[in-house]
């Protein structure tokens, strides 16, 4: 489909200015016709036009003048003179003051049909350079936030302890250790840290030294040389070189055997190493940043961890908080979460019941953010009219919840049961503003089942 202009003829004379409307109109775009240049000039200033067809001579304002203060307010308007026969010179001054095109009576339709497509063909690739411009400075903009400090969720004591931590380390050189349980976010600490500083231009290199064999971390460690094992085609640089200048995030340290932990001290000390199978001495200037979910100092005391590393990397230690110790950030993690989901699956207005809300509260997230923000996607994807409940919620969740508090004497499990279940079911109902069917699937049970349990409460006719 052709992309539709907004196009200005400012021509004194009627019969022309009638034909070059034909011609305008013809070919698809909207069209504003003008006796002269004043009257144009200030409609301009509300409603824009992609491109003004002037003659030359007009009364009162010439179309020189008129070309000049079209660029000067709206550069990106493009203007077509039209010039008598003979007017080269006045043509060429034309282009050189910034005009797209000029066109000579007497002229046919078709040439003037020609430039103006030739015109359009140059405003939409104009646009939709434009358009990736902008993209692409988003993407960036995105890029360079995604690991701020700003989107490091918290703002509970745990999280405001992490926060000025990173404010003091990030701007050094200094060692990093990060402690915290799968899914707390170990790797968007580290790069918050590379992010925010003197290095944010050079690379960040991540290795999961628990991911691989020994064999094959010391090559993606320091390289290989070629031959230097089966397989060896080609010399390959390490991740340690390919830091270079920047920062390497070694994630999971604690797992590295005795042999690398040596090679690795090197590295931290003298900043060089050789790569395997080679004799050349390699010199690198790179922050390590490391983090695991062990506890180093009883690893050193088990004598799997040599004490020597451990003092080298243990130079500013940042101990994540698991879920669980910061069970106040939830709902500023879902709001987070869901917003960013929305977009992706394309529902804008994604919100979570409170009901679900409590119940995700009493849950202990074993796997701590990342566990959340997959429960959250999963609840997404199967919710319907953009609100996810209790329903949406998978079993793990449900089954070790408790959205109450247990009495701190007299406790009788029965009665607390029913106190319970009763509670459940009399927010549900006031959520659903007392329709039944929508009462069940918001506590993800049959109808008839809360119907029974309506009477076997007593709240048949209350509900």
């Amino acid at each position: 489909m052709k992309e539709q202009l907004r196009i200005f003829i400012i021509e004194d004379n009627a019969t022309m200015r009638e034909g070059l409307e034909l011609v305008v109109h013809r070919l698809g775009h909207q069209v504003e016709p003008f006796e002269c240049a004043e009257p144009a000039l200030n409609a301009l200033k509300s409603n824009p036009a992609d491109v003004i067809i002037s003659d030359y001579r007009l009364p009162g304002m010439d179309g020189l003048t008129l070309l000049e203060k079209v660029k000067a307010s709206q550069p990106a308007c493009e203007v077509i003179v039209i010039t008598a026969f003979g007017s080269v010179d006045l043509a060429v001054h034309a282009m050189q003051k910034g005009a797209a095109d000029f066109i000579t009576k007497p002229f046919s339709p078709d040439e003037l049909t020609v430039k103006l497509e030739r015109l359009a063909e140059r405003l939409r690739q104009r646009r939709e350079l434009e358009n990736l411009q902008e993209q692409n400075l988003y993407l960036r903009r995105e890029e360079e936030s995604q690991f701020n400090f700003g989107e490091i969720i918290g703002q509970s004591p745990p999280m405001q302890e992490v926060f000025r931590m990173l404010q003091k380390v990030a701007p050094t050189d200094s060692s990093v250790i990060i402690y915290g349980e799968s899914g707390t976010g170990k790797e968007l600490v580290a790069r918050a840290i590379h992010k925010n500083s003197n290095r944010a231009t050079g690379p960040f290199i991540r290795v999961n030294c628990g991911a691989l064999t020994e064999t094959l971390l010391e090559s993606e460690l320091f390289g290989h040389e070629k031959g230097a094992f089966t397989g060896a085609l080609k010399r390959k640089l390490g991740r340690f070189e390919l830091a270079h200048r920047g920062s390497i995030f070694l994630d999971e340290i604690g797992d590295i055997s005795p042999a690398l932990q040596i090679k690795l001290l090197r590295v931290l000390q003298e900043k060089e190493f050789e790569r395997v199978g080679g004799e050349e001495t390699v010199n690198v200037d790179v922050r390590v940043i490391a983090a695991t979910h062990r506890n180093l100092k009883e690893e050193v005391t088990a004598g799997r961890f040599r004490e020597d590393l451990y003092y080298r990397l243990h130079i500013v230690p940042i101990n994540l908080p698991p879920l669980r110790q910061r069970t106040d950030d939830l709902p500023v993690l879902v709001n987070h979460f869901l917003q960013r989901l929305g977009h992706e699956l394309r529902k804008l207005n994604l919100k979570i019941e409170p009901l679900a809300l409590e119940m995700m509260k009493s849950y202990h997230w074993p796997g701590n953010v990342r566990e959340l923000e997959n429960v959250l996607e999963r609840a997404a994807v199967l919710c319907e009219a953009e609100h996810i409940t209790v329903a949406d919620l998978p079993p793990l969740v449900k089954d070790r919840s408790a959205v109450f508090q247990l009495p701190s004497e007299n406790l009788d499990l029965n009665q607390t049961l029913e106190e319970v279940e009763r509670a459940l079911i009399e927010r549900a109902m006031s959520r659903a503003h007392g329709v039944k069917a929508e009462a069940a699937r918001l506590l993800g049970i049959k109808a008839t089942t809360l119907l029974y349990k309506l009477e076997k409460l007593g709240m048949g006719e209350k509900a």
